[in-house]
């Protein structure tokens, strides 16, 4: 089995830019108004799982306390 070996074309960094710079005139960008509201959303859910989190947490440590205190009488 051989193997090929695939030499790559050294590029200048200014014809980086302009292909890295083409590329992105290609992409289509979503409206400020988009933007925004999937932020929210971001946003929205970050704080519910946080509020979860929290609440796991709290009871966990909670449980820990109970059985601690329970082995110390």
């Amino acid at each position: 089995m051989a193997q090929q070996v695939v030499k790559k074309e050294r590029k200048s960094i200014w014809t980086r830019i302009r292909e890295t710079i083409g590329e992105l005139k290609k992409v289509s960008w979503p409206s400020f108004k988009t933007v925004v509201k999937s932020t929210g959303i971001v946003i929205a859910v970050v704080l519910f799982f946080l509020i979860v989190l929290v609440g796991v947490d709290s009871l966990l440590g909670y449980l820990y306390e109970l059985l601690t205190k329970g082995l110390h009488r």
